[in-house]
């Protein structure tokens, strides 16, 4: 093992996560001020505008991932990684910081069956893929190509549909005039910085992981399922945690829940429409879709439970992610062998 190397890689990840940070701290300013002039409603600016901004380190993994590094797989354990460390790590940091994180019915109701109805069409989507275009010889690996990656692509297309209603809905409710101290353009400048910002340090993250993996002598799977998922979070975490200090449990939630969203319905299937077709192995993503659906049961049976998440609560999730990550590693040391 080259152990300067292995510094190296270790550095580049640190630095590029510590730029992460700091262009998810300029998009969540920039994304206040978006919202503010634009009226938006907080579900929608937590579930759409903050929720997209703040995913772009997840879907800039996947297209550089397959479009520089040609390693789809990368990319999609990455997206579910950061999935399933948003549903866990985020509101529990976000509800012990904040002592509490309320909901509303609207929240639970709407946007959790919404993201429910995500994870199943992204999983029937895999589905489709080992069923008609499976890889000859391999059992339960199909060809996923971009009709199939339509699918999950519309249903993205609807969701900003009812998003887009709720705003017109809003408005015409709310008659008051944008703020005049908002400067849009410079918003818009300092929103499309903190874009790029974030793609170039994203890449660093990636080229890390997979400098580990050669390194190290892992599969890049484990790197990109905790290493690139935690850091390309970052954003999510940073603009829910800051909402749930200002006691916004609604605009952290809905972060948390848009954010997924985006990234199970655009983010896998771009890096699909990016490289024309991409091999899905089913024996590992349907595990992994497995311990997301859990994980979103526990996540809204808690909620429901007084529209609010207590300390106890956030502790639990947390504790989930925990035995995650342990036996993601137990599986990298081939003592389980569940995938």
């Amino acid at each position: 093992m080259n152990v300067i190397q292995l510094i190296l890689y270790i550095g580049l990840i640190a630095i590029s996560t510590a730029v992460v940070w700091k262009g998810s701290s300029m998009l969540e300013t920039a994304a206040e001020g978006l919202s503010q002039y634009y009226r938006l409603p907080p579900i929608v600016q937590g579930s759409v505008v903050v929720a997209v901004g703040s995913s772009f380190p997840e879907l800039s993994s996947t297209v550089l991932a397959t479009l520089v590094h040609g390693q789809f797989d990368l990319g999609v354990a990455a997206i579910v990684g950061s999935a399933i460390f948003n549903i866990l790590v985020i509101p529990g940091i976000s509800g012990l910081v904040g002592q509490r994180l309320s909901a509303d019915r609207l929240l639970v109701y709407k946007d959790a069956q919404f993201y429910i109805t995500s994870i199943t069409v992204l999983l029937l989507a895999f589905t489709f893929a080992v069923i008609y275009n499976p890889v000859e010889g391999v059992m339960l690996q199909g060809e996923m190509n971009r009709l199939i990656a339509l699918m999950p692509l519309s249903l993205y297309g609807l969701y900003l549909f009812l998003q887009q209603q709720d705003t017109i809905e809003e408005n015409q409710t709310n008659k008051e005039e944008p703020p005049q101290n908002i400067r849009i353009g410079r918003e818009w400048l300092r929103f499309l910085f903190s874009l790029v910002l974030i793609v170039v340090s994203v890449e660093g993250l990636v080229s890390g992981a997979i400098g580990l993996g050669k390194v190290l002598n892992t599969p890049t799977f484990l790197w990109g399922i905790t290493v690139i998922a935690a850091g390309t979070s970052l954003p999510d975490a940073f603009v829910s945690i800051r909402a749930a200090q200002k006691g916004d449990g609604i605009i952290s939630l809905a972060n948390v829940l848009g954010s997924n969203i985006f990234d199970l319905l655009v983010a896998i299937p771009v890096g699909v429409m990016i490289a024309g077709a991409s091999i899905i192995d089913f024996a590992v993503a349907a595990p992994m879709m497995g311990v997301l659906t859990f994980a979103t049961i526990v996540l809204f049976a808690m909620l429901r439970t007084g529209l609010v998440l207590s300390k106890k609560e956030c502790v639990v999730l947390l504790g989930m992610y925990g035995l995650f990550v342990i036996w993601i590693v137990l599986e990298t040391l081939d003592i389980t062998h569940v995938i």
